[in-house]
């Protein structure tokens, strides 16, 4: 059985921000699963067994090399979309965190081909087809 496409996933999406209003994101390379040169911010699939919070370090570690030294709840998106021809359904858990930028790096090159840094007047197009509602769910709390 498939997460997301047999029953409903749970996944954790977040932005990572510096303090100073820049959010970090990156650039899906060719070995990601979808959307291959968009700009994107941090997310992943919970497993079976791991507190949420703790998903959401485990994540963070895994893109950005980075311990999250704050972390916020935003709220939660139901999401719905195609992939490869399949209807997937997932419950998004999203996140606001704070870390230091100097800590940041590519820890996956081969999914991110590149990262940067961003305000909210300066984001690089195309972006991740469900960045704009992430966007838009919490334009107030950038």
């Amino acid at each position: 059985m498939k997460k997301g496409v047999d029953y409903t996933g749970v996944c954790v999406v977040f932005y990572c921000h510096d303090g100073q209003g820049k959010v970090l994101m990156h650039k899906r390379s060719n070995k990601c699963r979808d959307e291959h040169g968009c700009w994107d911010i941090g997310g992943g699939g919970a497993e079976f067994g791991e507190k949420i919070l703790d998903s959401v370090r485990r994540e963070i570690v895994e893109e950005y090399g980075a311990e999250p030294i704050e972390i916020e709840h935003l709220g939660y998106r139901d999401v719905h979309r195609e992939h490869k021809g399949e209807q997937t359904h997932w419950i998004a858990l999203d996140f606001k965190v704070l870390v230091d930028p100097l800590r940041v790096k590519n820890a996956e090159p081969e999914k991110i081909q590149e990262l940067g840094w961003f305000t909210m007047d300066s984001i690089p197009n195309p972006i991740h087809s469900q960045l704009g509602t992430f966007f838009e769910n919490y334009k107030d709390r950038f």
